[in-house]
C-alpha cells in the first residue's frame, strides 16, 4: 500500500526551493537597482529598472563576450577530459581484475579528504616552471581527472554492467577497449552525463585557480573577470548593482545548460537511485 506525500512533506519541499532560489533572485534585486539604492538600508527586496543599465555598464567595464568565450572552452574541455579519463578508471577498478585495485581505490578516495588549498602553492610553482601560466592550460590541466569522477564512475558502473556480459564480450573475441567502448560506454552514459554537467558547473564557477595562474594575461575566464567590477575608479566601495548586474549575467549560460540538459539529468540521476 503506498502513502501519497502529505502536505509536511509539501512544505518542507517548498521551504527548500524557496530559500535555494532566494539567493539568484536577491542577486538580480541589487542588479536592478541603483547603485546608491543597492547600499540603503533596509536592502531592497523587489526588483528595480535598471538592470539592463546595469548590464551596459558591465559590458562596458569588461570584456565580457571574450571571457564568456574563454569560460565556455576551459569548462568544455575540462567536463570532457574528467568524464572520459574518470569513466576509463572507474570501469577499470569495477570490473577489471589487477593487483592493487583495492589499494589504489581506497588511495583515490583518501585524496577526497585533502584540501584543495594545499596543493595551491606546489601547483603554482610547477606551472610557472613549465611557462604555462597565463594560458588556457594552467586552469584546465588540473581537471583531466578527479578522484570524485573515479570514485562516482566506479560506483556506478559496479552495479550498471553484469559480469556475464564482459565475459560474453570477451568470449566473442572482443579487445578490452572493444569491451570497453561497446559495453561500458553505453550503459555509462546516464552517470557520464551528471558527472559531466556537475564538472562543467565547477569549472564554470571556480574562482580561485584562475585568479592565481591568469592574472594579469588575456585570456581571462568569466569568474576573475567579474572580479574588476568590484574596484570602483574614484569611489570608496564597490558598485554593488554592478556586481550583482554581472554576476547574474554570468549565472545565464549555466540555467540555460540546466534547462536544455534537465530531462536527461533527472533520468541519469533516477536510473542511479533505481541501480542503488
Amino acid at each position: 500500500m503506498s502513502r501519497r506525500p502529505g502536505f509536511l512533506v509539501y512544505g518542507l519541499l517548498t521551504a527548500f526551493l524557496l530559500g535555494s532560489a532566494f539567493p539568484l533572485y536577491w542577486s538580480f534585486v541589487i542588479g536592478s537597482v541603483t547603485r546608491q539604492r543597492a547600499i540603503q538600508s533596509p536592502p531592497p527586496l523587489v526588483p528595480g529598472g535598471h538592470f539592463l543599465e546595469n548590464a551596459g555598464r558591465v559590458f562596458d567595464r569588461i570584456d565580457f563576450w571574450s571571457a564568456l568565450l574563454n569560460s565556455i572552452i576551459v569548462s568544455g574541455i575540462s567536463a570532457a577530459s574528467v568524464v572520459l579519463f574518470s569513466t576509463l578508471a572507474g570501469y577499470s577498478f569495477a570490473k577489471l581484475r589487477f593487483r592493487g585495485s583495492n589499494a589504489g581505490m581506497v588511495f583515490v578516495v583518501a585524496t577526497l579528504a585533502v584540501p584543495t588549498q594545499l596543493a595551491l602553492v606546489p601547483m603554482l610553482k610547477q606551472f610557472s616552471n613549465l611557462g604555462l601560466t597565463g594560458t588556457h592550460a594552467a586552469v584546465i590541466l588540473p581537471w583531466v581527472v578527479t578522484a570524485f569522477g573515479v570514485f562516482f564512475m566506479r560506483q556506478y558502473l559496479v552495479d550498471a554492467i553484469p559480469d556475464e556480459l564482459i565475459d560474453a564480450a570477451r568470449v566473442d573475441g572482443a579487445s578490452m577497449i572493444r569491451t570497453f567502448w561497446t559495453v561500458a560506454i553505453p550503459a555509462a552514459r546516464p552517470a557520464m552525463a551528471i558527472l559531466g554537467l556537475f564538472t562543467f558547473m565547477q569549472v564554470w564557477t571556480d574562482f580561485m585557480w584562475p585568479l592565481i595562474v591568469l592574472q594579469g594575461s588575456d585570456v581571462q575566464t568569466l569568474q576573475t573577470a567579474l572580479d574588476a567590477l568590484k574596484v570602483a575608479p574614484g569611489q570608496g566601495h564597490a558598485d554593488m548593482a554592478l556586481v550583482q548586474a554581472g554576476t547574474i549575467l554570468a549565472t545565464v549560460p549555466l540555467l540555460l545548460l540546466f534547462i536544455a540538459t534537465g530531462r536527461h539529468l533527472v533520468s541519469g540521476i533516477m536510473q542511479g537511485a533505481v541501480k542503488g
